[in-house]
């Protein structure tokens, strides 16, 4: 089974920055959309940010854009959430998420059930 792996997760003050990253077991992905979801406790799971399979398409949540920027590097099997101007309200759980839907396309879910395989997940705490 493909695993992912995360990592870059820990605890900064706010205007701070951080880099996520998520690799995975396999190139299995490396045709298919990625996001970063992240959760707090007692609320659902939040889409953060999306990438298609070639990075040429990609969309982020209103309350991230001009802060966060994903990426990928599929020869290296691993996405990536840059995260700057870091905030308090950005404290949460962040997971990286992959699918086997719309292979080579521009289509990137944006919804936790169209996501399959999923990272152990990394904390990030921002203090004000």
């Amino acid at each position: 089974q493909v695993q992912r792996v995360e990592s870059g997760g820990g605890w900064v003050q706010a205007g701070g920055s951080l880099r996520l990253s998520c690799t995975a077991s396999s190139p299995a992905f490396s045709n298919y959309p990625m996001a970063w979801f992240r959760q707090t406790p007692g609320k659902e799971r939040e889409v953060v940010a999306g990438i298609n399979w070639n990075g040429v398409r990609t969309y982020y949540a209103d309350s991230v854009k001009g802060r966060f920027t994903i990426s990928r590097d599929n020869a290296k099997n691993t996405e990536y959430l840059q995260m700057n101007s870091l905030k308090p309200e950005d404290t949460a759980v962040y997971y990286c998420a992959a699918t086997f839907r719309g292979s080579l396309g521009y289509y990137v879910p944006a919804s936790t059930e169209e996501y399959n395989y999923w990272g152990q997940g990394t904390p990030v705490t921002v203090s004000s």
